[in-house]
């Protein structure tokens, strides 16, 4: 594993070995902890897989004892665009090495991201070689849309989920990453969900559960 990054993990539900592998990259100032609950929501649907919520590789200065992936000073997309080109190569290590340790292919992995994790699964992800199984962001940006027609190496499924109320990115976000990934041929589905501000309700987390467990079916078939 990468010595750089790591943090919480759950083992599949079914007491095998893992058949599928769900990376979850949490928000500016969280860390690994925050999302490793995702896991526990979703063992019903997805038994066969492993989860782990690595901590970002950075101490953040705005929050004594959580991460970031980059630093953020303001709403800024020029400083979400160099923060996800400055940590991508990390996330991406990261990914490769826990394929390795669980003896899976990229058909078996899914990336799910929220807020400042989202931008980075979306940038790691759509830049790979191989394309993953699904790439899941919740309450997050597509960092750099004009660069992706020219950079992008693959095309998974992409769910994006986003509150109407989030007062830290607005909704408006999740527009604007839609229209870029579809403009870049990527098949992408999202949700609003309706008085939610920057977090994840029950429907979201649902449809979210569901389209990784869709997404993992159509990659094994």
């Amino acid at each position: 594993m990468s010595a750089n990054l790591d943090g919480p993990r759950l083992d599949p539900l079914s007491g095998e070995a893992p058949r599928q592998l769900v990376i979850l990259c949490h928000g500016y100032g969280a860390d690994g902890n925050d999302l490793i609950g995702l896991g526990s929501q979703w063992q019903a649907l997805l038994p066969h897989a492993a989860f782990v919520s690595p901590h970002a590789p950075e101490r953040c200065g705005m929050s004594p004892v959580g991460y970031q992936w980059f630093p953020i000073t303001r709403l800024d997309p020029d400083e979400y665009w160099s923060g996800v080109r400055a940590a991508g190569p990390l996330l991406d290590a990261f990914i490769d090495d826990e394929l390795e340790a669980v003896g899976l292919d990229e058909s078996a992995l899914a990336l799910v991201g929220f807020s400042q994790g989202t931008m980075m699964c979306l940038h790691v992800g759509l830049r790979r070689s191989i394309a993953p199984a699904a790439i899941l962001g919740f309450s997050g940006a597509l960092a750099g849309p004009d660069a992706l027609t020219g950079e992008i190496r693959c095309r998974p499924p992409v769910m994006m989920i986003h509150g109407d109320m989030d007062e830290v990115i607005p909704v408006q976000a999740l527009s604007n990453a839609t229209q870029a990934l579809a403009a870049a041929d990527v098949g992408v589905q999202w949700h609003v969900s309706e008085g939610i501000g920057h977090g994840i309700d029950g429907a979201g987390l649902s449809l979210g559960g569901e389209f990784l467990r869709t997404a993992f079916a159509s990659a094994k078939a």
